[in-house]
Order: structure tokens, then C-alpha cells, then sequence
């Protein structure tokens, strides 16, 4: 597999999970938030912040592969 190939699907791999863990509440999903990873003091209210990032990552990643 061409690592380009490899690094996407993980892009878009972590982009679902980030627009999971606007929805789903679980280790993994409070483990990968980029509110949490950035924001000194994230809450609930932080949250949809991870649904446009994830949306972000996931469609370059999809773009990414379309376009090869």
C-alpha cells in the first residue's frame, strides 16, 4: 500500500471519529477530542467544534484520495 494512500485513510478514519465524538460518549471519542487537546477550559459547549474539524479532515482525505 502507497503510504499516501495509508496516511488518508487514517485522515479520514480520525476525521469519523471526531464527528463521533460529538454524538458518542466513550473513551476512545473523549480521548480524540481536538476541543479537549487545544481548549484550556472545554466543555459541553466546545464540543461541535470536533464535528467541523472532523468534517474538515475526513473530506481532504476523501479529496485526497479522489484526486490520485
Amino acid at each position: 500500500m502507497n503510504p499516501d494512500v495509508l496516511v488518508n485513510v487514517i485522515g479520514i478514519l480520525y476525521g469519523a471519529l471526531l464527528v463521533a465524538a460529538v454524538f458518542i460518549r466513550s473513551n476512545l471519542t473523549e480521548a480524540l477530542r481536538i476541543d479537549a487537546l487545544f481548549i484550556k477550559g472545554y466543555t459541553e459547549n466546545t464540543r461541535p467544534l470536533n464535528l467541523l474539524v472532523g468534517l474538515l479532515v475526513a473530506g481532504y482525505g476523501i479529496y485526497a484520495l479522489m484526486s490520485r
